[in-house]
């Protein structure tokens, strides 16, 4: 009997030192419990302190007072208002203005509504359309161009139009350099070909 009991005894000890080290190993979450606690606490202090901030009179529980509504007035001189334009103006000082489009900024481009030159030199190279190719008696060649007013006009190598220059005729296309107004391309110019129809040579 005294045997038994004491095996009993040693299984059990053995059974609860194994689980005594094992409940040593546990921390106690009071603290981390804690500190959860306290930044939650500084949290919510600090985002009253910027609510406080920014509205003053919302976070005290106070109501904004409306301005008191004056009587209809008729005025004696008209005045400048919103609706006439009189307002806020940019002023660049010497910077690009961030409200004007960036398309269309080079120096030879027509302003939209601006009066244009005359003749060849006031159309585009897109409105052009080559008629055809004349040889002349020094053995060089002109361009017969129709411009956006239904007009032809003889075109010579080195005439300038609106966006760019004629670069040189051939019996074949007229070659024309042609200006590049993207502020963000690295290429400035381009050149831009206009064939002759086989009827028209």
């Amino acid at each position: 009997m005294t045997l038994t009991l004491n095996r009993a005894f040693v299984a059990a000890m053995v059974l609860l030192g194994g689980a005594v080290p094992a409940l040593a190993q546990i921390p106690d979450p009071k603290p981390a419990i804690d500190a959860a606690k306290n930044a939650r606490a500084a949290t919510e202090a600090a985002q009253k302190k910027n609510a406080d901030a920014l509205e003053p009179s919302a976070s005290s529980g106070q109501v904004p007072q409306q301005p008191a509504e004056k009587p209809a007035q008729t005025p004696a001189t008209p005045g400048p208002t919103a609706a006439t334009g009189a307002g806020y103006s940019y002023d660049p000082a010497g910077r690009r203005d961030p409200f004007v489009s960036l398309l269309g900024r080079g120096g030879d481009v027509a302003v939209p509504g601006a009066a244009r030159p005359q003749g060849l030199a006031g159309a585009l190279i897109g409105e052009l359309t080559a008629k055809g190719v004349l040889k002349t008696a020094k053995g060089d060649f002109v361009a017969l161009l129709q411009a956006p007013d239904n007009k032809t006009y003889i075109a010579h190598a080195g005439d300038k139009v609106l966006d760019g220059a004629i670069k040189t005729i051939t019996a074949a296309e007229v070659v024309f350099t042609q200006d590049v107004n993207d502020p963000l391309s690295l290429v400035k110019q381009r050149e831009v070909r206009k064939a002759i129809r086989p009827e028209a040579r």
